[in-house]
């Protein structure tokens, strides 16, 4: 309260406080209104958990790091609890068999998005990641979004008939990564790999999506993937603007910077998939967006409508899969790095398998990944450890329902931790700890499928990241290609900050101080 008034005048404190003496009576009306309203069915009971603060409910409790904070709750009120952010109330989901429970077996009850104020940005309010909407018409469009992605990743390379288009872009890009990093270290002796990181991966959305590349220089580029956090840290789970309305007309440099955010990235791909309509050929789909515009455009009327896509849903379709594809793979490949230089004897342990299986005289392939049991075993503890993605995208209840025996009424806010599943020590032995040999067989030869179903990175159920196999694609191959060919290190007397920074995804903070050094020379490697 203190820090609200203080951004108003001294001539006009009296007046914001009378403002706020409102809003706070209205709260206190509406919350006792909602108690006597919500009627929990004889024989069940509402969720447990903390009792909070009037109008503020528990959000002081949550404002910093917050999945560590509902990961603390979660112990003394169990896998099933409420909080209220402000006056909303909100599940909190944690363990794995209340999760899965939830988004697998019940994931019907569970599939909605909460209409938050700041998911009414995103696409304009029509992102079918982020919309409300759930009914069988957003069904059908993710399938065809899915659909779409999928022809264009498996789909056989014009260059080579033993890989498929996705291989073939991240194996361009990576390739670039490792002449990029060592021109580097010729030029300025050390260096922050994010930078170069998060353009290579874009650009294999980009030859997706777009059917073109962009140059590591790229302004227009650079201007969105380079801000990114600035999406993040509004669209955190928690955010108190999207649950205390008095917020939304407060000054806040966040919200701002997220609207801006919003706006540049629709404008920069309405600008690319309007060049595709005036480009377009029916006999020559080039990528995801000749995909869509050809759907957009079919004029045979289908059995079901709902599959077609109005000219104004592409747009929102490609900014969809854009979105999604770039910011989680650069952001589990930096963690990726992190790691790497603070435990030099698990990079050598990878990189000594790399020899021994695909030699130098050849790239990685995606087809190896069954075949590198220690390095598909560290990405797994990457995913882990670092919980990078610490809650899915919150999810909303379709319909009245129960779970572990507790009464959910229809339209409730859920955040599902998935922070919590991957740091609880029923399912792993010193979860704090960094440790890819957990994931392995006693022989160290394979992985184990089922502790690797464990982790939580992408969601579970419908709601599910359409992109969850291309994003583990890309980390795989990104990651073996640049082992493969360089050490990566710090500067001596130099350390990298290991330190989380909450939002949508967890970043770290930025370190210029990487080196790079080649393992050996390049012979024209196939």
């Amino acid at each position: 309260m203190k820090a609200a008034m203080s951004l108003v005048g001294s001539q006009g404190i009296f007046s914001a406080t009378e403002v706020f003496l409102v809003a706070a009576i209205f709260c206190l009306v509406f919350l006792l209104i909602q108690s006597f309203r919500q009627h929990v069915p004889k024989g069940l009971k509402s969720p447990p958990g903390p009792r909070g603060y009037p109008i503020l409910g528990n959000v002081l409790e949550l404002r910093k790091d917050t999945h560590l904070a509902l990961t603390r709750l979660s112990q003394k009120y169990g896998d099933v609890m409420e909080v209220r952010i402000g006056t909303r109330p909100v599940l909190v989901l944690s363990g794995l068999d209340t999760i899965k429970q939830a988004l697998v077996k019940q994931g019907e009850d569970f599939m909605g998005r909460p209409d938050l104020y700041s998911f009414r940005h995103v696409a304009d309010g029509q992102s079918l990641a982020f919309s409300p909407d759930s009914g069988e018409v957003w069904k059908a469009r993710r399938k065809l979004a899915q659909n779409a992605l999928k022809t264009f990743s498996i789909a056989p390379s014009p260059t080579s008939s033993s890989t498929c288009l996705l291989e073939e872009h991240i194996s361009k890009e990576a390739d670039y990564l490792v002449t990029k990093f060592l021109q580097l270290m010729d030029e300025e002796k050390s260096f922050d790999p994010y930078r170069y990181l998060v353009v290579s991966v874009a650009n294999v959305i980009c030859a997706m999506c777009f059917g073109k590349r962009y140059d590591h220089n790229d302004q227009e580029l650079l201007n969105i993937v380079n801000v990114s956090d600035q999406f993040s840290n509004a669209a955190a789970a928690g955010n108190p603007a999207d649950f205390i309305p008095v917020l939304r007309y407060l000054p806040s440099r966040t919200m701002s910077l997220f609207k801006d955010f919003n706006k540049r990235f629709l404008h920069f791909v309405q600008k690319i998939v309007q060049e595709h309509y005036k480009t377009y050929d029916k006999n020559n789909i080039r990528d995801i967006t000749d995909s869509l515009i050809e759907q957009c455009l079919q004029k045979k009327v289908e059995a079901n409508t709902a599959t077609q896509v109005p000219k104004e849903k592409v747009v929102n379709l490609v900014n969809d899969l854009f979105g999604a594809g770039f910011d989680s793979v650069t952001t589990g490949l930096s963690w990726s790095l992190m790691y790497l230089v603070t435990y030099p004897d698990i990079q050598k342990k990878i990189q000594e398998e790399l020899d021994q299986t695909i030699g130098r005289e050849r790239r990685p392939r995606l087809s190896d990944r069954g075949t590198l049991p220690y390095t598909e075993a560290f990405i797994l503890e990457m995913f882990r450890h670092s919980s990078f993605l610490p809650f899915t995208i919150p999810h909303s209840t379709t319909r009245d329902t129960v779970l572990n025996g507790y009464y959910i009424p229809k339209d409730r806010c859920v955040f599902v931790n998935q922070w919590q599943v991957n740091h609880d020590e029923k399912l792993w032995k010193d979860p704090l700890t960094f440790n890819p040999e957990r994931f392995l067989s006693a022989g160290g030869t394979e992985v184990s499928k089922e502790d690797g179903e464990k982790v939580l990175v992408f969601g579970l159920g419908k709601r599910k990241c359409i992109g969850e196999l291309i994003a583990r694609c890309q980390v795989f191959l990104f990651l073996s290609t640049l082992l493969q060919q360089l050490e990566f290190s710090v500067c001596n007397g130099k350390k990298v900050d290991m330190t989380q920074l909450y939002g949508l995804s967890l970043k770290h903070k930025r370190c210029k101080h990487f080196q790079v050094k080649q393992r050996f020379a390049m012979k024209g490697m196939n």
